[in-house]
């Protein structure tokens, strides 16, 4: 396997992005027809998958001469992005605005703090659609048109972000496991993993099979919208990157379901991982008995959860937001139990 020897000295943070390892969950399932790993995103260093798509973003528009060390650059993220785009920022000596919502965890808003980023609130839904994404979106539009020399990332519709995904997470999935991943399982939000990673198995006609996790109430492959409190899952429009050619399925997960896969992560297998990452523990869980016999299975665990500490975590939070039966640890995904944080 690749990883295995000495540690290569890097020529800067952002060279230490990607190549994350993958650990096999031996305890999650128990005795078990299938075997499956986790890509554990958290170890890049800004904490989750979305350090890819930054520096790459920022790394071509520095190539192309669309950025430049006078740039602003704006972006409209839920936390994760906006932390990848303020990690490369800084390194870069760019200043970076990035436009959140209400539903943006305090702790990535400290983070962003941290790195030097101005942070900029959209605290009302837009009207029409009801939706935040929309909100922040015509709020980095006016930011553009109000300040000289910007520039707009647009992880929703840039094609670095898949690109990143096609060149990296996918290859290092292979150069680890071989061909012979049978399914590989991850969230969606601007669409850039699934389509990147789907890419790379169409091109090399590998016989791995895509299944997207998408929230409940996120109209990326869904008209029914419905509030979701779990930020970096689903969104609120389908992205211009979304190619759903490319998967072979799709499972939807509630944020009970996150919370129910983060708790049980953590219970059997001492990973402490985001929200998103256990709406894919969920939707993994699920379908499980449907999976033929002996099928190697990965699922992408996207960020940390130390940012979450206050919300999936906290089991306050959890009886506000999901209800006092998920808060008990009785979920009704597929039987799913887990313990009360307190």
């Amino acid at each position: 396997m690749s990883g295995v020897g000495a540690i290569q000295a890097m020529s800067g943070i952002l060279d230490a992005i990607g190549r994350t390892p993958l650990v096999a969950l031996k305890q999650l399932l128990g005795s078990s027809h299938l075997r499956v790993w986790a890509k554990l995103e958290a170890l890049n260093p800004g904490g989750s998958i979305k350090d890819r798509p930054a520096v790459a973003i920022i790394r071509e528009g520095l190539r192309t001469g669309l950025i430049t060390p006078e740039t602003v650059v704006v972006e409209s993220s839920s936390g994760n992005m906006g932390v990848g785009l303020a990690q490369a920022c800084k390194y870069h000596g760019l200043k970076l605005i990035c436009v959140v919502d209400p539903k943006t965890a305090p702790q990535n808003l400290k983070v962003l703090r941290a790195y030097g980023a101005v942070i900029e609130s959209v605290t009302e839904p837009d009207p029409e659609t009801g939706e935040f994404l929309q909100a922040r979106i015509r709020r980095v539009r006016e930011l553009l048109e109000s300040i000289p020399q910007s520039y707009w990332p647009n992880q929703y519709e840039n094609p670095q972000n898949p690109t990143s995904h096609y060149q990296t997470t996918m290859k290092e999935v292979v150069e680890e496991l071989g061909a012979g991943v049978d399914y590989l399982f991850a969230a969606t939000s601007t669409c850039g993993t699934i389509r990147g990673c789907g890419e790379y198995i169409r091109d090399h006609d590998l016989s791995t099979k895509l299944i997207a996790v998408d929230a409940v109430g996120s109209l990326i492959f869904s008209d029914v919208k419905k509030k979701r409190a779990i930020p970096g899952l689903g969104a609120g429009l389908r992205p211009a990157l979304c190619d759903p050619s490319l998967l072979k399925g799709v499972v939807h997960v509630t944020d009970g379901d996150c919370v129910a896969g983060c708790r049980l992560l953590m219970e059997r297998e001492a990973i402490l991982a985001g929200g998103s990452a256990g709406g894919v523990v969920t939707a993994f869980l699920q379908a499980q008995n449907t999976l033929p016999t002996g099928s190697r299975c990965v699922l992408i665990l996207c960020d940390r959860g130390e940012r979450y500490l206050d919300t999936i975590y906290d089991d306050d939070w959890v009886r506000e937001h999901c209800g006092e039966v998920v808060a008990r640890g009785e979920d009704h995904s597929e039987g799913i139990r887990w313990a009360a944080m307190s």
